[in-house]
């Protein structure tokens, strides 16, 4: 599988896909923890992808999406934005239901 059909299932199997610098737990930088932290006031079901274990995955998604930075939120395939776009969608309370009624794995393969 190359790295855009790897990105492509990552995402037609999970409605709700956060790729990010590190993980939940261990954000390693301040974008991607205040991301997870707005996610998870919302009670996001959400899988992530940490791009620092993937470099290929890296940087061929910045191609697949036309965004040059992360994290990058996906919701059923489409690229909702990165970390500026979720905290404007959360303070006009558009991400809940953004994110309402999608179900996502815990993990990506």
């Amino acid at each position: 599988m190359n790295v855009i059909d790897k990105i492509k299932h990552q995402l037609s199997t999970n409605s709700v896909v956060l790729y990010m610098k590190g993980t939940p737990d261990f954000p390693q930088c301040g974008f991607s923890g205040r991301t997870v932290q707005l996610l998870d006031a919302c009670n996001a079901k959400y899988a992530t992808v940490n791009i620092f274990e993937d470099p290929e995955l890296r940087e061929a998604l910045k191609e697949y999406s036309h965004w040059p930075t992360y994290p990058q939120l996906y919701v059923n395939g489409e690229l909702i934005g990165g970390c500026d776009i979720v905290i404007d969608l959360f303070e006009k309370g558009e991400l809940a239901d953004l994110l309402t009624g999608s179900q996502s794995l815990p993990a990506v393969e």
